[in-house]
């Protein structure tokens, strides 16, 4: 394929792709931040249902952005953890994190506060 036909595909439609489902940017961002269980994920999302949780985390799982590791005397006791092509979206998630600072009403003391917070989780 040539540099043409590639672009005309837009390589961001890749990533778009891997996190258009509701939910999914969320789940990464809470990996990010040391939640690993699903009872975990779902702390602060009210909304996000059982069934559509297991969805993401599949879909997740089989873009292979997450590994399901269950406990091998316990297999009800499940983490899930980034995969190195998860964490790699890294420098993606700090870049949204600091746009939407950027745009929030904060005080100038919030805004540092929260970007050093996000500096040190997804860099």
């Amino acid at each position: 394929m040539n540099a043409n036909a590639q672009l005309n595909s837009f390589p961001i439609d890749n990533v778009i792709q891997l996190i258009r489902k509701k939910w999914v940017v969320q789940i990464i961002n809470d990996l990010f931040f040391g939640k690993s269980r699903f009872h975990e994920f779902k702390e602060d999302k009210p909304k996000l249902s059982n069934r559509v949780l297991s969805s993401c985390l599949k879909d997740m799982e089989d873009n292979g952005l997450i590994k399901r590791i269950a406990d091998k005397y316990d297999k009800k006791n499940v983490r899930y953890y980034l995969t190195e092509k998860g964490r790699s979206l890294n420098k993606i998630m700090y870049e949204m994190a600091i746009f939407s600072v950027d745009r929030e009403n904060y005080t100038d003391k919030t805004k540092t506060e929260l970007k050093s917070v996000f500096r040190e989780k997804l860099l």
